[in-house]
């Protein structure tokens, strides 16, 4: 199975770089700016789906945000593995990873232009979220698990 948690410095290397080049850097944010307080929480999963060269083609995260609610964070696939089942990997295993910890519903928060995606893993509106960076308007979703 290509989507595994990262283990080793190189994997947390390579995971943090591809979340810093997709969801960063195009918006000209900070380096660092793609981490987040909570990434060494206990609870936190992280996911990293490499491809059969090993590259790392897309990471994401989930924390338990409720008391039967978890939240998938900071999902990214590199451009070139776009629209070929990476994403759907990355939330199939973080989904299943919060059902084995008997969480019930899974929300996230969209951004417009990965709606559809959501929405065709099962996903719904809730409302209209934040917008980030002033610029990217943002969905928050839900998915009973």
């Amino acid at each position: 199975m290509p989507v595994r948690a990262p283990h080793s410095p190189a994997d947390f290397t390579a995971y943090y770089q591809l979340r810093y080049q997709v969801l960063r850097q195009p918006w000209q944010q900070p380096l660092g700016s793609e981490r987040a307080d909570d990434d060494d929480a206990p609870t936190t999963i992280h996911a990293l789906f490499a491809a059969p060269d090993g590259t790392v083609a897309g990471v994401a995260r989930l924390h338990p945000s409720g008391p039967a609610q978890a939240q998938v964070r900071y999902m990214a696939v590199a451009e070139t593995y776009q629209g070929q089942g990476v994403g759907r990997q990355l939330l199939e295993y973080l989904e299943n990873a919060a059902r084995q910890l008997d969480l019930t519903e899974c929300v996230l928060h969209a951004r417009a232009a990965a709606v559809a995606f959501y929405e065709r893993q099962g996903y719904h509106i809730v409302a209209p979220s934040h917008t980030l960076f002033g610029s990217i308007p943002h969905f928050l979703m839900s998915k009973e698990l």
